[in-house]
């Protein structure tokens, strides 16, 4: 029978697991009520969008930067000086805060550098995991991390809507104080063997993780039908919306509607552990996007609270699908010496679907409405499902993902 905690027999391992929550839930936070109070200052549907954006473009400009640093410094290292310099704006969003000299402008700048870190962060987290356990229990690893991603991603917002209820110098000194906890956990890790090039950073080093991306056709496709949904169907940017103007359920209601997509994650992630993905892995994936496209609109058009938390729970219990297999086919298929430079391509392509997204719908919201920009954006996500099973064939015929190599 296999041991469901596999991946906890490695201290290191519990280390990394505990410090990966801790940062998930604290930048939860402060997303909640960093959004909560620009939209409650300003009414600014673009600004929300802002926000997105700022964060997104670090990752995109530095690409080909992060990657490399993950891959040539020690992923445990980058990781810790990473968080540590998301503690340090959280730190001036608080200061902000409780002096209230809230200004959007410093706000965004403030995030751009948040966005710096959290563009060093992701490929080196993502890369880590592989170097701290066995192979055969990776898998296992890739499961746990999921969940505890999606367990922040609902005790976050909703701990961000209840501390803001508080105060917002409440939420944000929460969050500077779990950022904390995270290095020191990351920084306490005993220095894990990674295997690292010695060759000159030349173009072609630099370029490697695009290089491997586009020449493995299912990863492509599989990260790009991920990154093409979220970017058209995702509405998280817009949920301040929907809970103040909308809804009409405050704060703490928003605290719920962005927990709602991480409690049907869970709920996914349970299903999938106890009847594993064992064939028509591909077939699966595609029903699953158009799925959540279908949620989407549902949530777009319903005004009732108890109908759009539901549909927001089948919103994130159908992409937990597409992030499960999209994450065992990238770190297992990747060679260790580039998995840093493949993730930091893998985060731009995230990036893109949730910052980006957030950006996209922030901006077409101020044009045409939020629940346009939900709407369309949902029937978007059926549409690419449906032309990706064309485009890429091999994903259709991948049947099995932990044993061999797909069909061709």
């Amino acid at each position: 029978m296999t041991d469901r905690f596999s991946a906890f027999r490695h201290s290191s391992y519990r280390r990394y697991f505990l410090s990966r929550f801790l940062t998930s839930l604290a930048a939860q936070i402060v997303s909640v009520a960093v959004a909560w109070q620009m939209y409650d200052e300003t009414q600014s549907a673009a600004l929300l969008g802002w926000i997105g954006l700022v964060q997104f473009l670090p990752a995109l400009l530095l690409v080909v930067v992060t990657g490399v640093a993950s891959d040539r410094l020690g992923r445990r290292n980058v990781m810790g000086a990473s968080v540590s310099v998301e503690l340090l704006c959280a730190a001036v969003i608080l200061t902000l805060a409780v002096t209230a000299r809230f200004d959007p402008l410093i706000v965004l700048a403030t995030l751009t550098v948040f966005g710096v870190a959290r563009a060093f962060y992701t490929p080196a987290s993502s890369s880590l995991a592989v170097n701290l356990v066995p192979r055969e229990d990776f898998a296992n690893a890739v499961g746990w991390l999921a969940s505890s991603w999606q367990t922040a991603s609902i005790l976050g917002p909703v701990a961000g809507g209840l501390l803001y209820g508080v105060s917002a110098g409440f939420a944000y000194g929460t969050a500077v104080s779990l950022f904390a906890i995270s290095a020191l956990l990351i920084f306490s890790i005993p220095k894990p063997e990674q295997k690292i090039e010695r060759e000159p950073t030349t173009l072609s080093v630099l370029l490697g993780g695009f290089r491997y991306v586009f020449n493995q056709k299912i990863v492509l496709g599989a990260i790009s039908l991920d990154l093409f949904a979220v970017l058209l169907g995702g509405a998280v940017a817009l949920l301040p919306i929907y809970a103040r103007d909308i809804l009409e359920i405050g704060e703490e209601g928003l605290g719920l509607l962005r927990a709602a997509p991480g409690i049907g994650a869970l709920l996914m992630l349970a299903i999938i552990t106890i009847f594993p993905i064992k064939d028509h892995a591909g077939l699966i994936l595609f029903v699953s996007v158009a799925c959540f496209g279908i949620a989407t609109v549902v949530f777009g058009h319903s005004n009732i609270v108890w109908l759009s938390i539901v549909a927001l729970i089948f919103v994130g219990a159908f992409d937990m699908v597409s992030v499960y297999i999209r994450e065992i086919l990238l770190q297992l298929w990747t060679p260790d010496q580039v998995r840093g430079r493949v993730n930091a391509v893998n985060s731009i392509f995230l990036g893109a679907s949730n910052e980006l997204g957030e950006a996209r719908a922030g901006f077409m919201a101020a044009k045409w409405g939020a629940v346009f920009t939900v709407v369309a954006g949902g029937y978007a996500a059926v549409g690419v499902a449906a032309a990706w099973s064309v485009l890429f064939p091999g994903i259709r015929k991948t049947r099995d993902l932990h044993h061999g190599v797909p069909e061709k």
